[in-house]
């Protein structure tokens, strides 16, 4: 079968390969891939920056944004043949840690996890993988290909679920929500926002081309201005760019009692004066809270379906601009100015 490979830490390895079928052994479930969805992470990954192979194997399968149509699935796993399902990233530690013994391997204590396509794991960028049904997740056909985008949308409702958890602690009624960047990730913590029924704003930079638009139809406000500006009397702010200088301005527009969860993995090497004594003070004095997420288990990826399948298709077709055939998967890794969101085609 095909499979884009590449031998992490050597930038510019990334190929289409003929590769073995997936063996039984990982995992009772068959899948034949529609489509997987490319981020920066994959893009990363190419150039060398990170990965891990499988043990034994000196290359690794690319692609943990996934869509796939079951081919086979054993009796009583609730997966029957032609059904459309994404495959969960991370698996549980082999420890395991207190986390992953509960299903929370999102939040793995001892780093000990895999992921496909990232760690120690295949990807899901191939003609076929093989899980078991518990990492697999069950996905409304009627989305189609807009059904690759749950493994991104796992990702907020994480967040989201995660901010739900942290209003509780007080009688609070949150009414307006920043969002900075309007990539992929922004967009779908926005859309989770709207369908929770909030006030929501979103800053990008760019002044033209689809993201503007995708905003205001999610019936959003757009902004490329500042923070501050954008971030007027907000009391929940979710960061989905990681750029240094907006995460601390975020911090300081929140509202009292405001929470912000920092979803963007900032580029270090970078260092910029901050008054900490201030910024602490502030948080203390106005009871804020600011968390980071990363990654989602199974309950999150069953949130992110649901939300979809919710959600305008016509919406979710207009976030995948590029849809790349396999053959030409390298085209797809291209960032280019005008995209939201890549996928290749199977």
């Amino acid at each position: 079968m095909r499979a884009i490979t590449v031998q992490p830490g050597v930038p510019r390895s990334a190929r289409l390969d003929d590769v073995p079928d997936p063996p039984v052994s990982a995992g009772s479930v068959l899948v034949r891939t529609l489509a997987m969805g490319v981020c920066g992470t994959d893009i990363e990954i190419v150039q060398g920056e990170y990965g891990t192979a499988p043990p034994g194997a000196d290359r690794l399968t690319l692609g943990h944004e996934s869509l796939g149509e079951v081919v086979e699935a054993p009796p009583g796993s609730g997966l029957t043949p032609g059904q459309h399902v994404a495959g969960i990233v991370r698996q549980p530690d082999p420890v395991p840690c207190a986390s992953c013994a509960v299903g929370q391997w999102d939040m793995c204590r001892n780093g000990q996890y895999t992921e496909h396509g990232i760690k120690g794991l295949h990807g899901f960028g191939a003609d076929y993988f093989r899980l078991e049904p518990r990492f697999t997740v069950p996905i409304d056909r009627a989305l189609g290909l807009a059904g690759v985008l749950v493994e991104p949308t796992s990702v907020v409702a994480k967040a989201w679920d995660h901010i739900e958890h942290i209003a509780a602690r007080a009688a609070w009624r949150p009414s307006r929500v920043l969002v900075t960047g309007a990539g992929p990730i922004g967009l779908l913590a926005a859309l989770l926002a709207r369908q929770r029924g909030f006030e929501v704003h979103v800053l990008d930079k760019v002044t033209d081309g689809p993201k503007p638009d995708l905003v205001r139809d999610l019936g959003a406000v757009y902004h490329s201005s500042s923070v501050r500006e954008a971030g007027r009397g907000c009391d929940i702010a979710v960061e989905c760019t990681g750029v240094s200088h907006l995460v601390l301005q975020v911090m300081h527009v929140l509202e009292p009692s405001g929470i912000a969860c920092l979803t963007g993995v900032s580029s270090g090497g970078r260092s910029m004066p901050v008054d900490l004594g201030s910024l602490n003070r502030e948080l203390v004095l106005e009871n804020n809270v600011v968390f980071g997420t990363v990654n989602a288990n199974r309950r999150h990826y069953e949130m992110a379906a649901e939300a979809l399948a919710k959600a305008d298709r016509g919406w979710l077709d207009r976030v995948i601009n590029r849809r790349v055939p396999v053959e030409h998967w390298n085209d797809a890794l291209e960032r280019r100015g005008e995209d939201v969101k890549a996928i290749v085609t199977f």
